[in-house]
C-alpha cells in the first residue's frame, strides 16, 4: 500500500486511520481526531521502538506496512442502511432498542434519530474504537449486531446426554428482538431448513419470546463439528484468520482446510471449526495470551526465560507479536513462582483470572491487606 509520510501537524482522514490502528494495538489512548498532535507522536514513537524502527516520530512506508499487516480485517457485513441525525423510521427504532439493550441509550424508543440518539451512538463508537462521528455506517452496525448477538446468545441446554447413539442432543433458544431464522442458524452453525423442520415451521416468520428447538450440528449433516478433536468459534468484529489461528495455536491453512474456505475473507457471526489445542503438550511449559504493549523481551523477562527460548518453542521466525496470540512459555525448572509487574488498568481480579488463580491467593502470597494496586508494583504468582 502506497501511503505518504505523516508527521506532527498533519491532519485528515489518513491521520484518523493511523490513530485508529495505533489504538487497536494499544499505542494510542486518546480520542480519534484526525490531528497529528503530541499524543499521536508519542504513540508513533512507542510503536517504532517496539518494532525496531527508526524512532523519528514520522510515519514511514515501512511503519504503514507493519500497521496494516497487524490490523487488516475483513470488512464487516451489514444489511442495514446508514443512519444519521434527522433520520427516522423502523431502522432508527431498531438502533435505539439495541443501544438500550447494550446500555448506551436511555431515551424513549421513538424511531427518530435525535441528538440523544446521536450522543449514544458516539459513546458506543468511542468505547469500541470506531471513528466517532455519530453516523451509523456499515462498520458501526456490524459492531452493534455483534455485541447485541453476544448479549442475547443463550447457553444451550443439552438433551439426551446419556451416552446413547444419538450424536448430541438438541437445545432450545428463545427468540429476541431482531432475530431471524438466518441469524440464529448462522450463530449455532446449523441450517435454516433444519430449524424449520425440527420445529414444524411453514414460514420464516418468528415472534419475540417464541421457543425454538435447535438441531445439533450432526443433525445438520456435518460430522466434523461433533468430533472431539474440533471446537466451534463464532467470528467477531476485528477477527482475521491469522489472529484466530494464532489465538488457538493452529494455522490459517488448517482452518481453511477444515472449513472448506477458498479465501481469507470472514464475516461477523460466521461459525468456524477449529482444531482443538493439543492437551497432551509439554507439561514443562505454560500458555500466555499476548496483550497490547507486550514484547518478547518483556514476556521473557517476566517469566525468567529468554527470547530465543520462546521463539524456539513457538516456531517464531521474528519478534513481531499480535494481540490475542497464544504463546507457550518454558517454565523455569524448579521455580514455583513467577513475578508480574502491574500495568495501568490491572486489577487483582483480572490478574488472577489471567493466571488461573484467585484474588485471595494473590493477596496471601504477596501479604496484601487490600485490593489496591499501584502501577509498577511487583507481584508473585504461583505457577
Amino acid at each position: 500500500m502506497d501511503v505518504y509520510n505523516l508527521q506532527v501537524g498533519d491532519t485528515g482522514d489518513l491521520v484518523k486511520t493511523l490513530q485508529e490502528k495505533l489504538k487497536i494495538l494499544g499505542f494510542y489512548n486518546a480520542v480519534v481526531t484526525g490531528v497529528f498532535g503530541v499524543s499521536t507522536e508519542v504513540g508513533v514513537l512507542a510503536f517504532q521502538k517496539e518494532f525496531g524502527l527508526e524512532e523519528s516520530g514520522v510515519v514511514t512506508q515501512e511503519m504503514w506496512d507493519i500497521l496494516f499487516a497487524l490490523t487488516s480485517v475483513a470488512t464487516p457485513i451489514s444489511d442495514h442502511n446508514t443512519l444519521k441525525l434527522g433520520d427516522r423510521g423502523s431502522e432508527v427504532r431498531e438502533l435505539q432498542l439495541k443501544l438500550r439493550s447494550l446500555l448506551y441509550y436511555t431515551g424513549p424508543i421513538t424511531g427518530e434519530f435525535d441528538l440523544e440518539t446521536e450522543t449514544a451512538v458516539k459513546r458506543f463508537q468511542f468505547h469500541n474504537d470506531i471513528t466517532t462521528n455519530g453516523i451509523v455506517d456499515n462498520t458501526t452496525w456490524a459492531f452493534i449486531e455483534s455485541l447485541y448477538g453476544n448479549l442475547n446468545q443463550c447457553v444451550l441446554d443439552q438433551i439426551g446426554d446419556d451416552g446413547s447413539s444419538n450424536n448430541g442432543g438438541s437445545g432450545t433458544y428463545t427468540v429476541k428482538a431482531g432475530d431471524t431464522l438466518y441469524s440464529i442458524a448462522r450463530r449455532y452453525g446449523v441450517s435454516v431448513d433444519s430449524i424449520k423442520r425440527l420445529n414444524n415451521l411453514s414460514s420464516n416468520v418468528l415472534s419475540i419470546g417464541q421457543v425454538l428447538r435447535l438441531p445439533s450440528s450432526s443433525d445438520n449433516g456435518g460430522s466434523d463439528s461433533s468430533s472431539p478433536s474440533n471446537i466451534r468459534y463464532v467470528v467477531r468484529a476485528g477477527d482475521t484468520l491469522f489472529s484466530i489461528a494464532s489465538r488457538y495455536g493452529t494455522t490459517v491453512d488448517s482452518i481453511k482446510r477444515l472449513n472448506n474456505l477458498t479465501s481469507n475473507v470472514l464475516s461477523i457471526g460466521q461459525v468456524l471449526l477449529l482444531p482443538a489445542i493439543n492437551q497432551g503438550g509439554d507439561s514443562s511449559s505454560i500458555s500466555y495470551t499476548v496483550r497490547p504493549g507486550d514484547t518478547l523481551f518483556g514476556i521473557a523477562s517476566r517469566y525468567g526465560t529468554t527470547v530465543d527460548s520462546i521463539k524456539r518453542l513457538n516456531n517464531l521466525s521474528s519478534n513481531v507479536l499480535s494481540i490475542g496470540q497464544v504463546l507457550r512459555i518454558p517454565s523455569t525448572s524448579g521455580s514455583e513462582y513467577i513475578t508480574y509487574t502491574v500495568k495501568r488498568g490491572d486489577t487483582l481480579f483480572s490478574i488472577a483470572s489471567r493466571y488461573g488463580t484467585t484474588v485471595d491467593e494473590l493477596k496471601r502470597l504477596n501479604n496484601l491487606s487490600s485490593n489496591v494496586l499501584s502501577i509498577g508494583q511487583i507481584l508473585r504468582i504461583r505457577v
